[in-house]
């Protein structure tokens, strides 16, 4: 039951999503219950690609989303589209995406990418790429992995949008020499032969900010308690999943189904455990693989990962001036609400609104000056 003062505005409210591996919070949200806990019912509408799952929330038939971190804050600042004010609600996941080459390439040795550099170098052509929205996470994490072993991702490949459920086909086909998209389907392109994993996405950016909870500013202004609600009710989910393998395995039985991810438990299951291979004969096991909760440390909405996504998009362009990245941030992400969620739930909040992380190339993002960090990579847009 919704607690006293928090009675929902709305108790029904729409909820999209892409079929994904983490997407599991929000399924599982609904399955085991925790939505009517808090006095909602969450209604999941199963969505065909990011653009459409954009143009449903800026237009209102959808209430709140499953949805790529950059892809709201693209919207928020008119990147390629009207702008419209956004919201994050909370961070669903950490980790758990993937770089995938094709075989093809693999054969020709490009099997990471100081590899895949030396092979553009000796063999030219035009190699292409996908990602899953020009924004998005995938984008960010791809370009940033192609410049980090020296390739300018806007002049020395194609990068191209592909919904993720299509990019295994695409690259079957050979539309694709590569891509970047979220779970399974970098497992799937391995299972069925056709591509091998040169990077995971937490290589990239060790725990790195995942999916969010998105909605319009707007809806968030209108239905503060339905979001509290709902938040409250993806921590709970996102805490049973993550409290043991067991659950992990009951939660891979659910989603796998074709109503949620349809495809099998055995491309779903693996790196949920964090067994990985990359397909040549290598495995390992990830201490940071996907990850719904972890003592709340995954879900706090941390400024500075907002503003990470502003400041890749400054650098490839996307946004053709500095914004003020720490009064965006504070904007979109809706801290306070998520703080009383997290306290009606007993998760822990961290004391600070930003965090340290040092990706691949060994730069240090901490958030303390945005303009200078956007500004300093080698490769980019300017």
């Amino acid at each position: 039951m919704a607690l006293a003062g928090y009675r929902p505005e709305k108790e029904t409210v729409r909820v999209g999503f892409m079929p994904l591996t983490d997407c599991a919070s929000l399924v599982m949200a609904s399955v085991l219950g925790l939505d009517e806990k808090h006095g909602i019912k969450i209604v999941l509408r199963k969505e065909a690609s990011w653009s459409a799952v954009r143009d449903k929330l800026t237009g209102g038939e959808l209430d709140a989303a499953h949805v790529l971190y950059g892809l709201v804050y693209g919207v928020h600042m008119g990147v390629g589209a009207q702008q419209r004010a956004m919201a994050v609600l909370m961070n669903l996941s950490q980790n758990g995406q993937a770089i995938t080459l094709s075989r093809q390439l693999a054969a020709r040795g490009a099997l990471d990418g100081a590899s895949l550099a030396a092979l553009l170098r000796s063999e030219p052509r035009r190699y292409t790429f996908g990602q899953t929205f020009p924004t998005g996470n995938h984008a960010m994490l791809l370009y940033y992995w192609l410049a980090a072993a020296g390739i300018d991702p806007l002049r020395d490949v194609q990068a191209v949008t592909v919904p993720p459920p299509q990019m295994v086909a695409n690259l079957r086909a050979g539309h694709l020499d590569g891509f970047c998209a979220g779970e399974p389907w970098g497992h799937r392109a391995l299972i069925d032969g056709v591509g091998v994993t040169a990077a995971t996405s937490q290589q990239v950016w060790p725990d790195h900010p995942g999916k969010v909870l998105g909605a319009s500013a707007d809806f968030v202004a209108h239905h503060p308690n339905t979001c509290r609600a709902l938040v409250a009710a993806l921590l709970e989910a996102g805490r049973w999943i993550d409290e043991s393998d067991a659950n992990k395995q009951a939660m891979t039985e659910v989603i796998a189904s074709p109503a949620y991810v349809n495809t099998g438990r055995e491309v779903i299951g693996p790196r949920i455990l964090g067994q990985y291979e990359n397909g040549l004969g290598k495995r390992w096991q990830d201490p940071h693989s996907l990850r719904f909760h972890a003592d709340g440390a995954v879900n706090f909405p941390y400024l500075s990962d907002g503003m990470w996504f502003l400041t890749q998009h400054r650098r490839w362009g996307l946004l053709k001036d500095d914004p003020d990245y720490l009064a965006v941030a504070a904007a979109v992400n809706q801290v306070r609400l998520y703080r009383e969620a997290a306290e009606m739930t007993g998760t822990r909040v961290p004391g600070n609104l930003m965090r340290r992380s040092t990706l691949i190339d060994g730069t240090v993002w901490d958030g303390s000056d945005a303009q200078a960090y956007a500004a300093s990579f080698a490769i980019g847009a300017r």
